[in-house]
């Protein structure tokens, strides 16, 4: 991709943040893209300037329209920094139908691989890979038609995102109607090798047979009905206890309790205690299912709990970069939104070197609206790395 990330902070590296010069060799591939329809050669606004603004947007909280961006393209500072010329509210709106969400996409991939994780404890080095597969809702308009929800008045898209959870960041996501189907998703946003972990509505036994196949590795919650047959149960050690593990066996059947399918290989089950107590007065359990064989009962524990990471993620994108205000009423455009906000929580982990807060995020638009200085930036940062866990190069 050829963006240039050095190890430690630097003066240079803020300045480069600053006029955003990062940002030409992500987006070079998208200067040509839909051009071909632009015979008279008059286009005003190319897709590298459009994908440019829009992650301008999410530095500075005052832009938060379709207007307030477009109005952005008049400043003299914006049009030097972004090589953009002034465009008409017409020109930006077309631009999130005639350039394809795709093309900006694929940046997300390689931004993603560049995160490196960051273990709590040394005994979770096996859980580096685990990836959250979760979705989110984005609220439409009633005239989004394409955003089917619950009925026409309310409308809503879906973000589908693959998380990683110990490098704090997202690897990857992809966009529906807010009645999308969450397996399909899945069945999209995995990759052969990966280790997914996914909540009750990601459940389907054929899938899980179908990943286990790919190859990749999986854990998932079912419901507590789910029906099996055990071949082999064992014994809990002391800090499977601890962590409040209850039951672990090996499966040779797996389904429902209409059908129970004869597993080609073992799966296995995983109970675990929340410390809560249902409504009937029984304890509350943790039904999980993996393929895993091989990790500690306590790890299948904490794997779960991690899955959480992926909530907290989405309250960052929507109450912190603001991406739940939909700039564009085409799913085409909706993508390219979102699509630029996990660009720009990526570029601010891997420029400051970790998860970023709030705080850290409110200093960083405070420099690009001239606020706050270099020094006291540098000075922020220089904290947050003195706080930082250990990372785990892998």
């Amino acid at each position: 991709m050829g963006l240039c990330l050095p190890p430690s902070l630097s003066e240079e590296t803020l300045q480069g943040f600053k006029y955003f010069r990062l940002l030409g060799p992500l987006f070079d591939h998208l200067h040509r893209a839909a051009t071909e329809r632009d015979r008279a050669g008059n286009r005003q606004l190319f897709y590298d300037q459009y994908a440019s603004l829009l992650l301008l947007s999410f530095f500075n909280p005052v832009v938060t329209s379709l207007r307030g961006l477009q109005q952005t393209t008049t400043l003299a500072t914006v049009q030097e920094r972004l090589g953009v010329h002034p465009v008409s509210l017409s020109a930006r709106s077309e631009a999130a139908y005639v350039f394809d969400a795709t093309l900006l996409h694929a940046v997300l991939s390689p931004l993603g691989a560049r995160l490196r994780p960051h273990l709590p404890l040394a005994e979770h080095a096996a859980l580096a890979p685990l990836i959250a597969v979760d979705g989110s809702l984005l609220p439409a308009l009633p005239r989004m038609a394409w955003a089917l929800w619950q009925d026409d008045q309310h409308r809503a898209a879906k973000m589908h995102v693959a998380f990683a959870v110990l490098r704090q960041g997202p690897v990857d996501v992809t966009v529906t109607a807010g009645n999308g189907s969450e397996r399909a998703a899945w069945r999209r946003l995995v990759q052969p090798g990966g280790f997914y972990v996914v909540d009750r509505g990601y459940v389907d036994y054929s899938l899980c047979q179908e990943l286990h196949d790919l190859p990749c590795r999986f854990l998932c919650r079912v419901k507590d009905n789910a029906a099996y047959e055990v071949q082999e149960a064992r014994v809990l050690s002391p800090a499977a206890v601890q962590a409040g593990v209850v039951y672990d066996a090996v499966l040779r059947r797996l389904g429902t309790a209409h059908h129970t399918r004869l597993l080609p290989q073992p799966f296995r089950v995983v109970q675990v205690a929340t410390g809560r107590t249902r409504q009937d007065g029984t304890p509350d359990v943790l039904v999980l299912v993996t393929n895993r064989l091989d990790l500690d009962a306590e790890l299948i524990a904490v794997a779960y709990r991690y899955r959480w990471a992926v909530e907290l993620f989405f309250r960052w994108v929507k109450c912190v970069l603001g991406c739940r205000h939909l700039l564009s009423q085409g799913i085409n455009g909706v993508r390219i939104q979102v699509y630029a906000a996990f660009i720009a929580s990526l570029l601010l982990s891997l420029w400051v070197g970790q998860a970023p807060t709030k705080r850290t995020y409110e200093m960083l638009c405070f420099y690009l609206s001239g606020w706050a200085t270099e020094a006291e930036l540098i000075t922020h940062i220089d904290r947050l790395h003195l706080k930082a866990p250990p990372t785990c190069k892998n």
